[in-house]
């Protein structure tokens, strides 16, 4: 199993979606920022890591947002989502192909990943 630690960045009442590049698992989904931990490495240090090394933006993690399981048929994940606030930077691609801020309400209109279903409902019941 692979545990994966997400971030839920927030800003001016959006979401930041990133899109993935192509060569990836999913290419081409939307999905929030984040990453595989690092042996050893506390899921909150991983979303702040993953954040910089993929859209160079630092984030503060504010707490955990929700944890789901998902079985791929090729393998399993734990995912961990984190609600962030941007701290500094803007989103550059250097290990996306595309990034949007979206309303909760628009957030159907993003192809996501199955694993997301559940903490995009969530999302649309916060108040932002």
């Amino acid at each position: 199993m692979i545990i994966v630690a997400a971030a839920v960045v927030i800003r001016d009442g959006r979401v930041l979606l990133t899109r993935r590049a192509d060569g990836q698992h999913l290419a081409g989904m939307w999905e929030f920022p984040g990453g595989k931990l690092e042996e050893g490495e506390p899921p909150e240090d991983a979303v702040v890591r993953e954040c910089r090394e993929e859209c160079g933006i630092e984030v503060e993690v504010s707490g955990i947002l929700d944890v789901t399981h998902h079985a791929y048929p090729e393998k399993e994940v734990l995912l961990l989502f984190y609600r962030c606030e941007l701290c500094a930077g803007e989103v550059q691609h250097l290990q996306v192909a595309d990034h949007a801020w979206v309303a909760p309400a628009e957030l159907d209109e993003y192809p996501l990943p199955p694993a997301d279903e559940r903490v995009i409902e969530r999302i649309k019941s916060l108040d932002l």
